[in-house]
């Protein structure tokens, strides 16, 4: 049956991955692919740490690729290996030293272990990260804790793909800790990202044919030239002209009528004030006429 010979096939990379990884422990591998190629069976490893596995003067390949023959019954072996730029970004390298720092420091001091974790995650770049440890920390009975921080999806295309998943445990003296990592890197393309074009215009004329810009031109050059400079009575009101326009309109009769009260008010003491002057000048005409009269 051909479902037999796919389930043995990935029984057989699933075994040369375990020993890869059991025979460096600390080589800070990250993946292992197994791909067939015309001249055998191509091993991609990608580590942190690719002196490690080299070996001096490839020692530690000769030697893999010996056992991979004789004990996994590889034709030709081919091994390459690839190094990991950024250690921080791989979720796998990041669960192990997580599980690393908490077999050396406890379950004491897991929370410091975490945030830290994801501090480093969050400084090369990630947009989101997200670590769960689960287990008897800090108390006897098993609970679960999660550090979160950023932006991350959880469903769709992406959070299958695109977002780095890893797993890990931790042996301590209460028990196993088990280690969820996800990453999300910054390489990576949303559907619902929507990047806002600065100049359109220059796009729009480039994507325009020339023939059709000239024939454009030519069918204005036909007709009449308008022309450019509007008349002297037909200038168009601005709005701020029509709103002042129309505020006189309503003020202006209110104005008119202040206007004359003030007058009025204004006209008043000066009419009392002949008036006063009159009286004055008549008293003094009495006085005279009495003297002349004595």
């Amino acid at each position: 049956m051909i479902e037999r010979q796919f389930v043995a096939q990935k029984m057989k990379e699933f075994s040369i991955k375990n020993y890869i990884e059991s025979s460096f422990p600390k080589g800070g591998i990250s993946q292992i692919k197994l791909k067939k190629i015309p001249l055998g069976e191509k091993v991609m490893i990608s580590t942190s740490r690719p002196s490690l596995i080299v070996g001096s003067k490839g020692a530690n390949i000769r030697d893999l690729t010996k056992t991979l023959k004789k004990r996994f019954h590889l034709e030709n072996p081919q091994i390459e290996i690839t190094e990991v730029k950024d250690v921080f970004l791989d979720a796998t390298l990041v669960a192990e030293r997580i599980a690393g720092s908490l077999e050396r420091f406890g379950s004491a001091r897991f929370k410091s272990v975490g945030h830290k974790a994801m501090e480093n995650v969050m400084k090369s770049g990630a947009l989101g990260v997200e670590i769960i440890l689960s287990g008897k920390i800090p108390s006897s009975r098993a609970t679960s804790w999660r550090f979160y921080q950023g932006y991350l999806k959880k469903c769709g295309d992406i959070s299958m793909e695109g977002v780095r998943k890893a797993q890990a445990g931790a042996l301590l003296k209460s028990g196993i800790v088990g280690i969820k990592v996800a990453i999300m890197p910054p390489d990576i393309q949303l559907p619902d990202r929507i990047d806002v074009l600065e100049h359109p215009v220059e796009i729009i004329e480039a994507i325009v044919p020339e023939n059709d810009t000239k024939k454009k031109n030519s069918k204005k050059g036909t007709g009449k030239k308008k022309s450019s400079s509007p008349r002297k009575g037909n200038k168009k009101k601005t709005e701020g002209q029509e709103v002042e326009e129309k505020s006189l309109g309503i003020i202006g009769p209110k104005l008119q009528a202040e206007e004359k009260v003030i007058s009025q008010q204004a006209e008043e003491p000066k009419k009392n004030t002949e008036e006063v002057q009159k009286t004055e000048g008549a008293s003094e005409e009495k006085v005279e006429k009495t003297g002349e009269s004595s």
